[in-house]
Protein backbone atom coordinates (compact mmCIF):
# COMPACT_ATOMS: atom_id res chain seq x y z
CA UNK A 1 0.00 0.00 0.00
CA UNK A 2 1.00 3.61 -0.30
CA UNK A 3 3.26 4.93 2.41
CA UNK A 4 0.70 6.31 4.81
CA UNK A 5 -2.52 4.59 3.74
CA UNK A 6 -1.44 1.32 5.32
CA UNK A 7 -1.52 2.73 8.82
CA UNK A 8 -4.38 2.18 11.23
CA UNK A 9 -5.63 5.03 13.34
CA UNK A 10 -8.23 4.69 16.07
CA UNK A 11 -10.61 7.67 16.10
CA UNK A 12 -13.32 7.43 18.76
CA UNK A 13 -15.65 4.54 17.95
CA UNK A 14 -14.10 3.81 14.58
CA UNK A 15 -10.75 3.14 12.94
CA UNK A 16 -9.25 4.56 9.76
CA UNK A 17 -7.01 2.32 7.66
CA UNK A 18 -5.95 1.68 4.09
CA UNK A 19 -8.50 -0.05 1.87
CA UNK A 20 -8.30 -3.75 1.11
CA UNK A 21 -9.77 -5.61 -1.86
CA UNK A 22 -12.27 -7.20 0.54
CA UNK A 23 -13.72 -3.71 1.26
CA UNK A 24 -15.02 -3.18 -2.28
CA UNK A 25 -18.47 -4.70 -1.65
CA UNK A 26 -18.97 -2.49 1.41
CA UNK A 27 -17.77 0.64 -0.43
CA UNK A 28 -20.09 -0.22 -3.32
CA UNK A 29 -22.96 -0.60 -0.85
CA UNK A 30 -22.32 2.76 0.82
CA UNK A 31 -22.11 4.49 -2.55
CA UNK A 32 -25.30 2.75 -3.69
CA UNK A 33 -27.15 3.97 -0.58
CA UNK A 34 -26.00 7.52 -1.37
CA UNK A 35 -26.44 7.59 -5.17
CA UNK A 36 -29.01 4.82 -5.81
CA UNK A 37 -26.58 3.36 -8.38
CA UNK A 38 -24.67 0.10 -7.99
CA UNK A 39 -21.19 0.56 -9.51
CA UNK A 40 -19.21 -2.55 -8.56
CA UNK A 41 -16.89 -2.37 -11.60
CA UNK A 42 -16.15 1.30 -10.92
CA UNK A 43 -15.18 0.69 -7.27
CA UNK A 44 -13.11 -2.38 -8.20
CA UNK A 45 -11.22 -0.24 -10.71
CA UNK A 46 -10.79 2.54 -8.13
CA UNK A 47 -9.20 0.09 -5.72
CA UNK A 48 -6.88 -1.22 -8.42
CA UNK A 49 -5.84 2.33 -9.33
CA UNK A 50 -5.65 3.89 -5.85
CA UNK A 51 -5.43 1.12 -3.28
CA UNK A 52 -1.80 0.14 -3.66
CA UNK A 53 0.21 2.94 -5.26
CA UNK A 54 2.50 5.64 -3.96
CA UNK A 55 0.93 9.07 -3.49
CA UNK A 56 -2.56 7.63 -4.01
CA UNK A 57 -4.77 7.01 -1.00
CA UNK A 58 -7.92 4.94 -0.53
CA UNK A 59 -8.85 5.09 3.15
CA UNK A 60 -11.58 3.22 4.99
CA UNK A 61 -13.40 3.98 8.24
CA UNK A 62 -14.66 0.94 10.08
CA UNK A 63 -16.58 0.69 13.34
CA UNK A 64 -15.72 -1.45 16.35
CA UNK A 65 -17.64 -4.36 14.76
CA UNK A 66 -15.32 -4.09 11.69
CA UNK A 67 -18.16 -2.82 9.46
CA UNK A 68 -17.04 -0.33 6.79
CA UNK A 69 -18.83 2.95 7.51
CA UNK A 70 -17.01 5.34 5.19
CA UNK A 71 -14.27 5.87 2.63
CA UNK A 72 -12.24 8.63 1.00
CA UNK A 73 -9.96 8.60 -2.05
CA UNK A 74 -7.35 11.09 -3.17
CA UNK A 75 -3.95 11.53 -4.71
CA UNK A 76 -1.07 13.88 -5.30
CA UNK A 77 -1.30 15.50 -8.73
CA UNK A 78 1.62 17.43 -10.12
CA UNK A 79 1.97 20.34 -12.49
CA UNK A 80 -1.43 20.16 -14.18
CA UNK A 81 -1.95 23.41 -16.10
CA UNK A 82 0.86 25.09 -14.20
CA UNK A 83 -0.42 24.13 -10.76
CA UNK A 84 2.09 23.37 -8.05
CA UNK A 85 1.85 19.75 -6.83
CA UNK A 86 -1.29 19.45 -4.73
CA UNK A 87 -3.55 16.90 -3.15
CA UNK A 88 -6.90 16.08 -4.70
CA UNK A 89 -9.84 14.42 -2.98
CA UNK A 90 -12.27 13.03 -5.52
CA UNK A 91 -14.42 10.54 -3.65
CA UNK A 92 -15.88 10.46 -0.17
CA UNK A 93 -18.79 8.50 1.20
CA UNK A 94 -20.15 7.90 4.66
CA UNK A 95 -22.93 5.44 5.36
CA UNK A 96 -26.04 7.62 5.77
CA UNK A 97 -26.87 5.77 9.03
CA UNK A 98 -23.50 6.89 10.45
CA UNK A 99 -23.48 10.55 9.42
CA UNK A 100 -23.06 13.30 12.02
CA UNK A 101 -20.59 11.18 14.00
CA UNK A 102 -17.45 12.92 12.62
CA UNK A 103 -16.60 9.99 10.31
CA UNK A 104 -16.29 12.26 7.25
CA UNK A 105 -14.25 14.82 9.18
CA UNK A 106 -11.88 12.14 10.46
CA UNK A 107 -11.49 10.64 6.97
CA UNK A 108 -10.80 14.09 5.52
CA UNK A 109 -8.21 14.83 8.20
CA UNK A 110 -6.57 11.44 7.64
CA UNK A 111 -6.24 11.97 3.89
CA UNK A 112 -4.96 15.51 4.48
CA UNK A 113 -2.31 14.01 6.77
CA UNK A 114 -1.36 11.50 4.05
CA UNK A 115 -1.16 14.24 1.44
CA UNK A 116 0.90 16.49 3.69
CA UNK A 117 3.35 13.67 4.42
CA UNK A 118 3.57 13.10 0.65
CA UNK A 119 4.90 16.66 0.36
CA UNK A 120 2.00 18.87 -0.72
CA UNK A 121 0.62 21.88 1.11
CA UNK A 122 -2.74 22.32 -0.66
CA UNK A 123 -5.75 20.05 -1.04
CA UNK A 124 -8.40 20.50 -3.73
CA UNK A 125 -11.65 18.90 -4.81
CA UNK A 126 -14.34 19.53 -7.42
CA UNK A 127 -18.09 19.37 -6.85
CA UNK A 128 -21.29 19.91 -8.76
CA UNK A 129 -22.82 23.30 -7.93
CA UNK A 130 -26.02 21.65 -6.70
CA UNK A 131 -24.25 19.09 -4.47
CA UNK A 132 -25.26 20.84 -1.27
CA UNK A 133 -24.36 17.91 1.00
CA UNK A 134 -20.73 17.71 -0.09
CA UNK A 135 -20.40 21.48 -0.55
CA UNK A 136 -21.50 22.00 3.06
CA UNK A 137 -19.18 19.26 4.26
CA UNK A 138 -16.06 20.50 2.48
CA UNK A 139 -16.72 24.11 3.47
CA UNK A 140 -17.08 22.99 7.09
CA UNK A 141 -13.59 21.50 6.74
CA UNK A 142 -12.21 24.92 5.76
CA UNK A 143 -12.19 24.53 1.98
CA UNK A 144 -13.15 27.47 -0.26
CA UNK A 145 -13.11 28.47 -3.91
CA UNK A 146 -9.71 28.03 -5.55
CA UNK A 147 -7.82 29.70 -8.38
CA UNK A 148 -8.96 27.42 -11.24
CA UNK A 149 -12.13 27.38 -13.35
CA UNK A 150 -13.74 24.26 -14.73
CA UNK A 151 -14.50 24.37 -18.46
CA UNK A 152 -16.47 21.80 -20.43
CA UNK A 153 -18.10 21.06 -23.77
CA UNK A 154 -20.32 18.28 -25.06
CA UNK A 155 -18.74 15.57 -27.21
CA UNK A 156 -20.21 13.42 -29.91
CA UNK A 157 -23.56 14.22 -31.48
CA UNK A 158 -23.70 17.81 -30.23
CA UNK A 159 -22.42 20.74 -32.23
CA UNK A 160 -20.39 22.03 -29.27
CA UNK A 161 -22.00 25.48 -29.61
Amino acid sequence: MSTEADRTENVGNFTIRGARATDIDAVTGIDERITNLKKTDYWTDMFERYGNRANRFFLIAENDDKDVIGFIIGEVRTWEFGSQPSGWVFAIGVDPATRLNKVGSALFQAICDCLSKAGVDTVRTMLARDDELNMTFFRSQGMMGGPFLQLEMPLGGGSGK
